[in-house]
């Protein structure tokens, strides 16, 4: 069942967010099942996710951002994470990079 994570970490400066993503490469190496990232900052970082499974976003966490966040960049805090899920979800357009 497709889920809607939404994520807020205070400690994710936009610089940090940068420094993971070129890491990580989740926009060029597209995870398994993520569907739509959407990210801004106000008091730290937000995040607006849509993955197929529960599943596949512990799948990407566990493999590919805790051992950047966690291990390589030290970041020590833990985000607060909601997961609901999904009634119903289409994308209109297929589209990506910064606002």
């Amino acid at each position: 069942m497709a889920i809607a994570v939404n994520i807020h970490w205070q400690e994710i400066t936009p610089d940090l967010y940068e420094t993971a993503r070129s890491r990580v490469r989740w926009d060029e190496d597209v995870p398994d099942g993520l569907v739509l990232h959407a990210s801004w900052f106000d008091g730290g970082l937000h995040v607006l996710d849509v993955w197929e499974s529960e599943g596949q976003f512990s799948t990407f966490i566990a493999e590919r951002i805790a051992p950047v966040l966690k291990g390589e960049l030290n970041v020590q805090s833990d985000p607060q994470v909601t997961m609901s899920p999904l009634h119903r979800h289409f994308v209109v357009q297929q589209a990506g990079g910064a606002a």
